[in-house]
Protein backbone atom coordinates (compact mmCIF):
# COMPACT_ATOMS: atom_id res chain seq x y z
CA UNK A 1 0.00 0.00 0.00
CA UNK A 2 1.21 3.48 -0.73
CA UNK A 3 0.15 6.54 1.23
CA UNK A 4 -0.70 9.73 -0.66
CA UNK A 5 -1.61 13.19 0.62
CA UNK A 6 -5.00 13.93 -0.94
CA UNK A 7 -7.19 17.02 -1.25
CA UNK A 8 -10.49 15.10 -0.84
CA UNK A 9 -12.57 18.23 -1.30
CA UNK A 10 -15.72 18.36 0.81
CA UNK A 11 -15.68 14.71 1.88
CA UNK A 12 -13.12 14.50 4.65
CA UNK A 13 -15.46 15.06 7.57
CA UNK A 14 -16.99 11.60 7.18
CA UNK A 15 -13.80 10.08 8.58
CA UNK A 16 -14.61 11.48 12.01
CA UNK A 17 -17.01 8.64 12.85
CA UNK A 18 -14.26 6.76 14.67
CA UNK A 19 -15.46 5.66 18.04
CA UNK A 20 -17.96 5.83 20.79
CA UNK A 21 -18.05 7.47 24.15
CA UNK A 22 -20.42 4.80 25.43
CA UNK A 23 -19.17 2.77 28.37
CA UNK A 24 -18.39 -0.87 27.64
CA UNK A 25 -20.90 -3.41 28.86
CA UNK A 26 -19.91 -5.93 31.52
CA UNK A 27 -19.37 -8.79 29.05
CA UNK A 28 -17.31 -6.96 26.42
CA UNK A 29 -15.37 -4.34 28.32
CA UNK A 30 -11.66 -3.86 28.60
CA UNK A 31 -9.71 -6.52 30.45
CA UNK A 32 -6.94 -5.13 32.63
CA UNK A 33 -4.31 -7.66 33.59
CA UNK A 34 -1.98 -5.45 35.65
CA UNK A 35 -2.63 -2.03 37.08
CA UNK A 36 -2.57 0.21 40.13
CA UNK A 37 -5.76 2.07 41.03
CA UNK A 38 -5.66 5.16 43.22
CA UNK A 39 -6.81 8.78 43.36
CA UNK A 40 -5.66 11.12 40.55
CA UNK A 41 -2.27 12.82 40.89
CA UNK A 42 -2.20 16.32 42.27
CA UNK A 43 1.47 17.19 41.64
CA UNK A 44 4.01 16.16 39.02
CA UNK A 45 7.17 14.51 40.33
CA UNK A 46 5.42 12.95 43.35
CA UNK A 47 6.59 9.28 43.43
CA UNK A 48 3.20 8.24 44.83
CA UNK A 49 1.23 10.19 42.20
CA UNK A 50 -1.12 8.31 39.93
CA UNK A 51 -2.27 9.37 36.47
CA UNK A 52 -5.69 10.99 36.32
CA UNK A 53 -7.90 13.12 34.10
CA UNK A 54 -6.13 16.35 33.21
CA UNK A 55 -2.62 14.96 33.67
CA UNK A 56 -0.18 15.03 30.78
CA UNK A 57 1.50 11.63 30.67
CA UNK A 58 4.17 9.87 28.63
CA UNK A 59 3.83 6.17 27.84
CA UNK A 60 5.53 3.46 25.84
CA UNK A 61 3.13 1.00 24.23
CA UNK A 62 2.78 -1.92 21.86
CA UNK A 63 -0.53 -2.58 20.08
CA UNK A 64 -1.54 -5.99 18.72
CA UNK A 65 -4.59 -7.51 17.05
CA UNK A 66 -6.35 -10.67 18.19
CA UNK A 67 -4.27 -12.73 15.73
CA UNK A 68 -1.13 -11.53 17.54
CA UNK A 69 0.09 -9.24 14.76
CA UNK A 70 1.55 -5.92 15.88
CA UNK A 71 -0.05 -2.83 14.36
CA UNK A 72 1.93 -0.15 16.23
CA UNK A 73 4.60 0.37 18.87
CA UNK A 74 6.54 3.23 20.40
CA UNK A 75 9.65 1.02 20.66
CA UNK A 76 12.64 2.90 19.28
CA UNK A 77 10.76 6.23 19.39
CA UNK A 78 10.03 8.88 21.97
CA UNK A 79 7.21 7.93 24.36
CA UNK A 80 3.69 8.95 23.36
CA UNK A 81 2.66 12.06 25.29
CA UNK A 82 -1.00 13.04 25.77
CA UNK A 83 -3.42 14.61 28.24
CA UNK A 84 -5.75 12.09 29.88
CA UNK A 85 -9.38 12.90 29.14
CA UNK A 86 -8.65 15.45 26.39
CA UNK A 87 -9.69 13.14 23.55
CA UNK A 88 -6.15 12.89 22.17
CA UNK A 89 -6.17 9.07 22.22
CA UNK A 90 -8.91 6.47 21.88
CA UNK A 91 -11.19 6.24 24.96
CA UNK A 92 -10.04 2.80 26.11
CA UNK A 93 -6.39 3.89 26.02
CA UNK A 94 -7.19 6.89 28.25
CA UNK A 95 -9.04 4.59 30.65
CA UNK A 96 -6.16 2.08 30.77
CA UNK A 97 -3.61 4.73 31.80
CA UNK A 98 -5.85 6.32 34.44
CA UNK A 99 -4.79 5.13 37.88
CA UNK A 100 -1.26 4.04 36.92
CA UNK A 101 1.88 5.14 38.78
CA UNK A 102 5.14 5.87 36.99
CA UNK A 103 6.77 2.51 36.23
CA UNK A 104 3.46 0.57 36.14
CA UNK A 105 2.65 -1.55 33.12
CA UNK A 106 -0.83 -2.60 32.05
CA UNK A 107 -2.10 -4.95 29.35
CA UNK A 108 -5.60 -4.17 28.15
CA UNK A 109 -7.82 -5.58 25.40
CA UNK A 110 -10.17 -2.96 23.98
CA UNK A 111 -13.40 -3.74 22.18
CA UNK A 112 -14.03 -1.89 18.89
CA UNK A 113 -16.35 0.48 20.78
CA UNK A 114 -13.51 1.42 23.15
CA UNK A 115 -11.12 1.91 20.23
CA UNK A 116 -12.08 3.10 16.73
CA UNK A 117 -15.70 1.92 16.68
CA UNK A 118 -17.38 -0.58 14.40
CA UNK A 119 -16.89 -0.48 10.65
CA UNK A 120 -19.73 1.66 9.25
CA UNK A 121 -20.82 0.77 5.69
CA UNK A 122 -22.20 4.33 5.30
CA UNK A 123 -18.59 5.57 5.46
CA UNK A 124 -17.70 3.71 2.25
CA UNK A 125 -18.45 6.12 -0.60
CA UNK A 126 -18.09 6.65 -4.32
CA UNK A 127 -15.85 9.69 -4.97
CA UNK A 128 -15.26 11.35 -8.38
CA UNK A 129 -11.68 10.88 -9.61
CA UNK A 130 -11.27 14.62 -10.14
CA UNK A 131 -11.33 15.00 -6.34
CA UNK A 132 -8.46 12.52 -5.88
CA UNK A 133 -4.74 12.54 -6.73
CA UNK A 134 -3.87 11.52 -10.27
CA UNK A 135 -2.92 7.87 -10.61
CA UNK A 136 -4.75 6.66 -7.51
CA UNK A 137 -5.02 2.85 -7.32
CA UNK A 138 -7.01 0.30 -5.33
CA UNK A 139 -5.25 -0.34 -2.03
CA UNK A 140 -3.75 3.14 -1.77
CA UNK A 141 -4.06 4.92 1.55
CA UNK A 142 -4.83 8.61 1.14
CA UNK A 143 -4.13 11.22 3.80
CA UNK A 144 -6.70 14.00 3.92
CA UNK A 145 -5.83 17.62 4.78
CA UNK A 146 -6.93 16.96 8.38
CA UNK A 147 -4.65 13.90 8.61
CA UNK A 148 -7.33 11.21 8.35
CA UNK A 149 -6.18 8.05 6.57
CA UNK A 150 -8.70 6.65 4.09
CA UNK A 151 -8.36 3.56 1.87
CA UNK A 152 -9.13 3.30 -1.84
CA UNK A 153 -11.07 0.07 -2.31
CA UNK A 154 -11.54 0.20 -6.08
CA UNK A 155 -11.11 2.55 -9.03
CA UNK A 156 -13.08 2.73 -12.29
CA UNK A 157 -13.05 5.19 -15.21
CA UNK A 158 -14.83 8.03 -13.38
CA UNK A 159 -14.69 7.39 -9.64
CA UNK A 160 -13.21 5.44 -6.77
CA UNK A 161 -14.77 3.66 -3.82
CA UNK A 162 -13.18 5.14 -0.68
CA UNK A 163 -13.43 3.68 2.83
CA UNK A 164 -13.54 6.61 5.27
CA UNK A 165 -13.63 4.33 8.33
CA UNK A 166 -10.47 4.35 10.44
CA UNK A 167 -8.24 1.47 9.26
CA UNK A 168 -8.64 -0.30 12.63
CA UNK A 169 -12.43 0.17 12.85
CA UNK A 170 -14.19 -3.04 13.84
CA UNK A 171 -11.05 -4.50 15.43
CA UNK A 172 -10.43 -5.41 19.05
CA UNK A 173 -7.04 -4.00 20.07
CA UNK A 174 -4.66 -5.19 22.78
CA UNK A 175 -2.17 -2.73 24.22
CA UNK A 176 0.74 -3.21 26.58
CA UNK A 177 1.27 0.23 28.11
CA UNK A 178 4.08 1.37 30.43
CA UNK A 179 3.70 4.73 32.19
CA UNK A 180 6.98 6.66 31.82
CA UNK A 181 6.06 10.00 33.41
CA UNK A 182 3.29 12.17 34.80
CA UNK A 183 4.10 15.76 33.85
CA UNK A 184 1.20 17.72 35.31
Amino acid sequence: MRRIAAPLIGIILLASACGSDDAADQSGGAILTTTTIAAPATTAGDPDAVAGVGNTVSVHYTGTLDDGSQFDSSAGREPLQFEIGAGEVIPGFDDAVTGLKVGDTVTVRLTPEEAYGEHDPANVQDVPLDQLPEGVNAGDELVSPIGAVVVVQSVDADSAIIDFNPPLAGQALTFEIALVSIDA
